[in-house]
């Protein structure tokens, strides 16, 4: 019987380390993709895999797979995952896999599947290893592997919506990602001046990880901002669908702002509907309703992301981890994410005034506290006997998010990780330390982690 580890399969995609995600298990999952691909009367599925060490032998067992159940294979070889997802729509019936442990440690790996232009998550996941687990996979004959360079056809068609005023210097850190085989030369292509930091791909991630919503990963591309005046700095995660911004003056700008920023320049051309993940900051929703807007809070996760874009005609929509998807692009492209971004600064837009005009508060950063049980488990039964005295109302689109007169708190359970998620957000001090108190006493005997501030 064909067996694969119910651990590796996560909420958003199958990700675990490559003791368990195995070569094998590629194999079987590749085989199960093409079932349930044939089901949906998809013929052709495009591939690709980031730059760890583990991909290669990943990118070919899922490749058989596929190929044994009959699907017409489009391989990009070793591409990230903006470059995948373009693929997959023009190249493949909007269907594609990617292989990639995008920011998690070097001895991770995982697989992300889009058939149908849908996302496979949740459910899906689930069935798909229940398949395998029932050896529901037929076998079919006459599939072939057809190679690809679709980066000529990405360009043109981002030059089609991107168009830089004048030229930039920007400087691009890819902690030694996927992306750095394509960034340098996309932005040189769009007319930008290029300084590269750790642009070189390479599997052992020998410079930093390659997470820029971790401030630490991002100190020596402030440095090298600050040090040739650059207009702004990029970074990007490992497989290039997160975004991490560095101002002219050293400004780390946080996920939910640089959403904010987002929603100023689309809210200027049209009116529209923008929607934030539940970490992120509630200024969100107060600066899209000033520039004339509405707005949404929604679940974590860039499958929750997408899909609720296209459900809800929005024409934004970011979480405070950096992902962010524009109507018409659709999927979560920090390439095409940075390029907007760029094309706004040529424009004339200074980041750094635009940070000082968004609202101020006082917030932490995203506080996980280490699980050993289930914490969707531990999540529903703090909802059902915490009380908070102060507060205005709770949500439970994913996790708690309680909501104060003068801030919010968060408590959540990781889809990815066995931890407890974590955030308060006050207009000032004495505010902050209340609502800690209030989450304390809830998570209580889980001690409340330290923390730093951040604006």
């Amino acid at each position: 019987m064909s067996r694969v580890p119910a651990a590796i399969f996560k909420a958003y995609d199958i990700r675990g380390p490559v003791s368990l995600l195995t070569s094998d298990v590629a194999y079987w999952v590749g085989r199960a993709i093409g079932a349930q691909a044939k089901s949906r009367h998809i013929q052709s599925i495009a591939l690709a895999g980031d730059g760890r060490l583990s991909t290669p032998d990943l990118l070919q067992a899922t490749e058989r797979g596929l190929i044994e159940a009959g699907i017409q294979v489009q391989n990009l070889g070793m591409a990230c995952t903006p470059l995948l997802y373009f693929a997959a729509k023009y190249h493949a019936d909007a269907s594609g896999v990617m292989i990639t442990g995008s920011h998690n440690p070097p001895e991770y790996n995982g697989i992300k599947i889009v058939l149908g232009g849908e996302t496979i998550d949740g459910a899906a996941l689930q069935a798909l290893r229940e398949q395998i687990e029932a050896e529901q996979l037929p076998v079919a004959q006459g599939a072939e592997v057809n190679h690809h360079d679709v980066y000529a056809d990405y360009l043109a068609h981002m030059q089609q919506t991107i168009a830089l005023k004048k030229k930039l210097n920007i400087v691009i850190d890819c902690g030694n990602g996927a992306p750095g085989a394509v960034a340098p030369s996309l932005f040189r292509d769009l007319g930008c001046n290029v300084t590269e930091l750790y642009c070189e791909v390479d599997g052992h991630f020998p410079n930093h990880h390659p997470d820029p919503q971790v401030v630490e990963n991002l100190r020596e591309l402030r440095a090298k901002v600050l040090e040739i005046k650059a207009d702004v700095g990029i970074a990007f995660d490992g497989d290039g669908d997160r975004l991490g911004v560095v101002t002219a003056q050293g400004q780390i700008i946080p996920g939910d702002r640089l959403l904010m920023i987002f929603a100023s320049i689309i809210l200027q051309q049209q009116t529209g509907h923008v929607l934030y993940d539940v970490k992120s900051s509630r200024a969100v929703a107060q600066w899209v309703k000033q520039l004339g807007g509405t707005s949404e809070a929604i679940p974590t996760g860039h499958s929750h992301m997408k899909r609720k874009l296209k459900q809800s005609k929005a024409l934004l929509a970011g979480e405070l981890s950096g992902h962010f998807a524009f109507a018409g692009w659709d999927v979560d492209d920090a390439l095409f994410a940075a390029a907007k971004l760029l094309q706004a600064i040529a424009d004339g837009l200074d980041l750094d005034s635009e940070l000082a005009r968004l609202p101020q508060c006082l917030a932490t950063h995203e506080l996980q506290i280490p699980l050993s049980g289930a914490g969707h488990l531990l999540v529903k039964d703090i909802a059902a006997k915490a009380q908070f005295p102060t507060a205005s109302s709770i949500s439970f689109v994913d996790g708690l998010r309680i909501e104060y007169a003068d801030g919010f708190g968060l408590i959540r359970a990781s889809n990815t990780t066995p931890v407890l998620t974590l955030r308060i957000e006050a207009d000032e001090a004495q505010a902050l330390h209340r609502i800690e108190q209030e989450l304390a006493a809830a998570i209580a005997p889980l001690p409340f982690p330290q923390y730093s501030l951040s604006k």
